[in-house]
């Protein structure tokens, strides 16, 4: 069991950096580029959408958002194109790029949410 999820999780970091390489290659269309930047960035953000510290629904992105986002993203990227991303994602794995401008998206939300929240505690 622990070796599968092992393999499992080697696999999504392989796939997270597929996608951000699809992100930039022309030959993926543009639909399935923006999709797949999107989720890599969101993947290599040193800030999560929902804090981990928040009980429960704080491990929701983890499990089931963000998987499925990957599994969309990667299903509709064409097989030959594909296949040549992760192979040069396995070589390119020990450096992976992290994602600031997504982090900065994410900080914006949450203040955005904050002065939105405070906004309307001071109009009662």
């Amino acid at each position: 069991m622990l070796d599968h999820l092992k393999s499992w999780a080697k696999t999504m970091k392989r796939d997270i950096l597929a996608l951000y390489l699809a992100g930039r290659d022309p030959r993926v269309p543009w639909y399935v580029k923006l999709l797949a930047a999107a989720t890599a960035a969101y993947a290599l953000s040193p800030i999560d959408l929902i804090p981990d510290f928040i009980p429960v629904i704080g491990y929701l992105d983890d499990i089931i958002i963000l998987p499925t986002a990957i599994w969309l993203t990667v299903r509709l990227i064409p097989q030959e194109i594909l296949a040549e991303l992760r192979n040069e994602a396995s070589l390119r794995l020990a450096k992976r790029p992290r994602s600031f401008l997504a982090a900065v998206v994410i900080v914006t939300i949450w203040l955005g949410i904050a002065l939105m929240t405070g906004w309307l505690l001071w109009r009662r």
